[in-house]
């Protein structure tokens, strides 16, 4: 089989991919999944979100090797795999960031990169139910909705956030993060709206494009320093299918570092280590890695509105007959950014997401009673992990070092996360429904209780990044135009590229990723 261009991973940024570069017709697209198709029906009902954590067929059901700086603790990674990647699995939350952070890409070197040369991408891609403005587009392949089913803990949440002085904020894509509102969700119409339901289904509907699914690529094949295909395993058989013009990873943060380095492409020493021939020595493969990790505040609930246990037969019957309830809720309703006390500039460093219901190590862990919670993160953290091959066998899993919490600044700001979430929780908005605190509960007080709080019960929350970095130092991984330094007919297009982490959540970022990707592609 030849194309010319094959695509490895069909997530966030390989549907984009698929559907810009398939269009019009002139070039033979091949993209190849791992997962399987997304037919599940808790995928596109969005609170069904809740149900899909650990299902093994649609989720890479990654972990951490043990954190040293988190009471050695294997932390759970989810990644989605299926048709639309994690953005079929995700909590559907459409955040960009801020201006700045892509503004400091650029500043390194990263030509093209700034905000107000991303933008457009941005509004090329949202079809936004608000309408078009300067910052938002209405007529592009990701549905970008309001939310039909809100919880009354989120508007009285809301409400107490600005009684403890934090200002309302309706949109956190206007150009201004600061203050708590509702977050506007990749949905249409009350269903999840992932990459593949946006982008994916234009590209099937071509001749020039094709997919396969259940497909494990194993290495890339060159012909001396020239990508010109892949092996991939797909059911029992192996077969190597030839790509004409380029082969593009878009397989994420871990998987795309792990099969160029199954390929030859990473540090020497690690590829020697397991036996693999050093096509280009690359210490940046795998480096670089930071993530968004999160402390959760947990309080007790005195009324009977929480998600915590829901009818799961009538929701679904709801949703199924009306497409309305909570059945069409992202569960993190609302949420907001604040500058702590830490922050070197102006601009938010802490991300909250408020849940109407008690959610531990993500909700794998079921509490009796209800309440409600509230996520904070870091959102540019200072630490900075790896990842290593286990074995030269590409289906196995790599070994995740995230190195959470290396940087004292980021458990400072943790701490922060934890004295923000109590005093909103204190405010009298919500004292028709505050219980007592559940976690970290009313007897851990001081600064050395609540860091040990965040060491014994932080996750993640599901955003990691750099691990291929985009850049012109010596760890930089892919050039400006994300093609894979050392080589050629080779790209990045994913998460992995990022430098540095955004200012938010990462779904939105990495779309605009590919759509900026596929302008260079098509432009080359």
């Amino acid at each position: 089989m030849q194309f010319d261009y094959i695509i490895v991973g069909a997530g966030s940024a390989g549907c984009v991919l698929a559907d810009r570069l398939s269009a019009g017709g002139r070039h033979r697209v091949l993209l190849l999944e791992a997962g399987g198709k997304d037919w599940h029906p808790f995928i596109h009902m969005p609170a069904g979100l809740a149900k899909l954590v650990n299902n093994q067929s649609i989720n890479w059901n990654f972990s951490t090797e043990p954190e040293p700086n988190l009471n050695h603790r294997k932390l759970y990674w989810p990644r989605g795999k299926v048709l639309g990647g994690s953005s079929s699995i995700n909590a559907m939350c459409y955040i960009r960031g801020q201006r700045a952070d892509y503004d400091a890409w650029a500043s390194a070197g990263n030509h093209g990169w700034s905000f107000a040369e991303v933008l457009p991408l941005f509004r090329r891609s949202e079809a936004n139910t608000r309408g078009a403005d300067a910052v938002h587009g209405d007529t592009g392949p990701l549905a970008v909705d309001d939310l039909i089913h809100t919880n009354p803990l989120s508007h009285a949440f809301l409400a107490a956030a600005q009684q403890a002085g934090y200002p309302r904020n309706d949109d956190f894509n206007s150009g201004d993060q600061t203050g708590f509102g509702f977050y506007q969700v990749t949905q249409r119409n009350g269903r999840r709206w992932s990459t593949a339901a946006g982008y994916l289904k234009n590209a099937q509907e071509r001749a020039n494009f094709s997919l396969i699914t259940k497909a494990q690529v194993l290495r890339i094949r060159f012909d001396r320093d020239r990508a010109i295909g892949v092996d991939v395993r797909i059911g029992r058989r192996i077969e190597y299918i030839e790509a004409g013009n380029e082969v593009l990873l878009s397989g994420g943060a871990i998987n795309s570092p792990q099969l160029l380095m199954l390929s030859g492409v990473g540090p020497a020493d690690q590829l020697r280590k397991h036996g693999i021939g050093v096509r280009v020595d690359a210490p940046g493969v795998g480096s670089n890695l930071h993530d968004h990790l999160d402390i959760c505040v947990l309080q007790r609930c005195t009324q009977d509105v929480t998600y915590d246990h829901p009818n799961d037969a009538f929701v679904a019957l709801k949703y199924l007959f009306t497409r309305s309830g909570l059945g069409t809720s992202n569960v993190a309703e609302c949420g907001g950014f604040v500058a702590s006390r830490h922050a070197t500039d102006e601009r938010p460093d802490l991300q909250f997401h408020f849940v109407p219901a008690m959610l531990d190590d993500h909700g794998r862990n079921r509490l009796p009673g209800q309440g409600f919670t509230l996520h904070g993160c870091a959102l540019r953290p200072r630490s900075r992990g790896h990842l290593e091959l286990s074995c030269n066998d590409p289906l196995a899993k790599p070994r995740i070092y995230a190195n959470y919490l290396s940087e004292p600044d980021d458990l400072k700001l943790l701490v922060e996360c934890v004295k923000v979430a109590r005093e909103i929780f204190a405010s009298a908005a919500l004292s028709p429904f505050a219980g007592d605190e559940f976690l970290p509960g009313a007897d851990v007080n001081s600064t050395p209780e609540i860091e040990a709080f965040v060491r014994r019960k932080a996750e993640t929350i599901y955003h990691p990044v750099g691990t291929c970095k985009m850049g012109q130092d010596s760890l930089a991984v892919v050039d400006h135009q994300l093609r894979v330094r050392g080589v050629s007919g080779l790209r990045v297009v994913d998460a992995s590229i990022m430098p540095t982490l955004i200012s938010g959540n990462t779904n939105a970022p990495t779309i605009m990723i590919a759509e900026k990707a596929s302008d260079m592609i098509l432009d080359a």
